[in-house]
C-alpha cells in the first residue's frame, strides 16, 4: 500500500475560512451555521490585540488540519511593562487524517513563527486529555488558580457539590444588568480600569476596546452589573450557564477600586439576586478578596505555558499571575 503523501503546511488565508469551518464541524462538532462563522470572525479577526496567527495543513486542494493562536497582551509588574503572548486555542484534524502527526507538525511550525515575530510565550488551559500532548512539546505547568463560589443560600450547597460536569458553552438567557458591550462604552470605564488595576503581578492589558471585544459577542450573553452608585464604584461582567443541575453565574471580570472586599461581595450578592443563579463562581488568588466565597476544591483550569522569544526562566513565576475567569475561560 502506498503511504499517504505528507501534508503541506502554510499560513491560513481568508479564502480558507469556509473549508476551515467545515473542518471544525467535522472534527470538533462545531455547528456549521451563521453563528459559528460570526464566532470565528469575532474570535480570530476582531481582537484589539490583533488577528490570530493561524496555519493549515493541506493535501492537494483539501485542508485537512488547522491550528490557531489567539493574540493576548499582558502587563507585568508595577511599571506595567508589556508582555506579548498568544493563547493556543483552536486545533483540528479531519477524522480521516488523525494519527499522522499533523497536530505536532502544525504546533511546532506555529511556535517557530511566533518566536520569530517576538512573541514572548504561548499559554493555554488544555483539558486532562490534551495536556500530555502539550507537555511533550515543551509546555510547562503554570499553576491552577483557586476557584471560589458565592452561594445564593446554604440550601444550594448540595447542588454546587453535584455540579461536576463541564459547563455549557452557550449562555442561558438573562436580562439582569446591561449587555457587557454597553457597559464597555460607559465614559466612567477608563477611570474605573485605572482604579481597579492591582498595579503588580501579571494581568491582562485591559482597556475599553478590549472589554468591548472580549464580551461583545452577543450570542455568548455576557452581562454587566454596576454598583448602585454607578460604574465608577465597581462593575462585574458575568454570564449565566448550566452546569449539571445548577444554574451558575460565571463572573469573568471584577472591576472594583482597590479590590475592596465589601464592594466585591455586594456586587456578587447583587448578581445572585438579579439572576436567581444558585451560585456565582470566580477565580481567587493574590489580590483577589474572598468576598464571602467558599473554595471549590478540584475545580478550575490548569494553565500551561511555553516560552517563545523569551527564555523560560525569564517569564514570571505562577505566583505572579493576577488572572480572572475572563482571562482563562474557554472560548
Amino acid at each position: 500500500m502506498t503511504a499517504p503523501a505528507a501534508a503541506t503546511l502554510r499560513p491560513f488565508a481568508p479564502g480558507d475560512e469556509p473549508a476551515v469551518l467545515d473542518l471544525l464541524a467535522a472534527s470538533m462538532g462545531w455547528v456549521p451555521d451563521g453563528t459559528t462563522a460570526r464566532f470565528f470572525a469575532w474570535k480570530h479577526r476582531e481582537s484589539p490585540f490583533g488577528p490570530s496567527p493561524a496555519w493549515v495543513a493541506s493535501e492537494g486542494d483539501r485542508i485537512v488540519a488547522f491550528r490557531a493562536f489567539l493574540r493576548w497582551r499582558f502587563l507585568a509588574g508595577p511599571g506595567g511593562g508589556e508582555l506579548r503572548a498568544v493563547r493556543a486555542v483552536d486545533t483540528a484534524t479531519h477524522p480521516d487524517h488523525q494519527g499522522r502527526g499533523l497536530f505536532t507538525r502544525l504546533t511546532r511550525h506555529a511556535l517557530d513563527a511566533v518566536t520569530a515575530d517576538g512573541t514572548a510565550f504561548v499559554f493555554n488551559t488544555p483539558n486532562d486529555r490534551s495536556r500530555p500532548g502539550y507537555l511533550k512539546l515543551g509546555w510547562r505547568p503554570a499553576g491552577r488558580p483557586a476557584v471560589l463560589a458565592r452561594l445564593r443560600s446554604p440550601a444550594v450547597l448540595g447542588r454546587l457539590a453535584r455540579a461536576r460536569t463541564p459547563a455549557g458553552k452557550w449562555s442561558e438567557p438573562c436580562d439582569a444588568g446591561v449587555p457587557a458591550a454597553e457597559a464597555a462604552a460607559d465614559p466612567a470605564l477608563p477611570a474605573l480600569l485605572a482604579a481597579a488595576d492591582p498595579g503588580d503581578g501579571v494581568r491582562t492589558a485591559r482597556s475599553p476596546a478590549y472589554l468591548a471585544w472580549r464580551y461583545g459577542f452577543a450570542p455568548l450573553g455576557y452581562r454587566a452589573l454596576a454598583a448602585p452608585g454607578g460604574p465608577e464604584e465597581g462593575l462585574v461582567v458575568f454570564r449565566l450557564r448550566r452546569r449539571g443541575p445548577a444554574l451558575e453565574a460565571a463572573v469573568c471580570e471584577e472591576l472594583v477600586p482597590g479590590a475592596d472586599a465589601r464592594a466585591t461581595g455586594r456586587l456578587l450578592r447583587a448578581v445572585l439576586a438579579a439572576t436567581g443563579a444558585d451560585y456565582a463562581v470566580r477565580l481567587g488568588g493574590p489580590g483577589r478578596p474572598r468576598a464571602g466565597c467558599v473554595p471549590v476544591p478540584g475545580q478550575g483550569p490548569t494553565m500551561v505555558r511555553r516560552a517563545a522569544a523569551v527564555a523560560d526562566d525569564a517569564l514570571p513565576p505562577p505566583a505572579a499571575w493576577r488572572l480572572g475567569l475572563g482571562d482563562l475561560e474557554l472560548l
